[in-house]
């Protein structure tokens, strides 16, 4: 039975990545008339499932590069970003963390580590930390760039495709963040 939630994850994983319109294995069941909605685990449907694991450790490994910042940076603005970044961070992570819980999700998330498009691997955080000043500003840009870009893409396809209010909502908001830091991304990078 793992095997085949862990394969329903990865086929959902990749239809998101694809930007596939729907990924509905395992997807609650509309609510006939006269009964109430669907609660705890049995309201999440694929899509919400694997979007919230990808988000969750997304978001985890951007940690290490956003603590290299206040020793690496030497620019103000890009400092000041890092810091907004972090905070709204840390509350996705503390909504995704609840969601995964709601869930019920196993505690080892199939995607940590794994390379995909916006994701800060160690080897990133590591060639990161080897520079400073400007050369160090202008790879966390980069990564940051990336990193928003996809969550922006990867939310689409959650809020198109997914089924659980509160995962929709968190996605929804996940854009909002992201594309507000986005134009302000573009400027440092520019200054740099």
């Amino acid at each position: 039975m793992r095997i085949g939630r862990r394969t329903t994850v990865v086929g959902c994983l990749l239809a998101l990545l694809l930007g596939a319109a729907a990924c509905d294995t395992g997807a609650a069941a509309p609510p006939v008339a006269g009964s109430t909605a669907p609660s705890g685990a049995g309201r999440f449907g694929g899509t919400d499932l694997a979007w919230v694991e990808i988000n969750i450790a997304m978001n985890e490994e951007l940690l290490p590069l956003l603590e290299l910042v206040a020793t690496h940076s030497s620019s103000a603005e890009t400092k000041a970003l890092a810091a907004e970044v972090a905070a709204l961070n840390d509350q996705e992570l503390s909504a995704l963390r609840g969601l995964h819980d709601q869930a019920g999700l196993p505690a080892e998330n199939p995607h940590k580590g794994m390379p995909m498009p916006g994701m800060v691997t160690p080897e990133l955080v590591t060639q990161a930390a080897a520079v400073r000043g400007a050369t160090f500003d202008r790879l966390l840009a980069a990564h940051l760039k990336a990193h928003f870009e996809q969550g922006v893409r990867l939310a689409e396809s959650e809020a198109k495709a997914g089924v659980e209010p509160e995962t929709k909502a968190l996605a929804t908001r996940v854009i909002s963040g992201r594309e507000r830091h986005l134009p302000r991304l573009a400027a440092i990078r520019r200054a740099l």
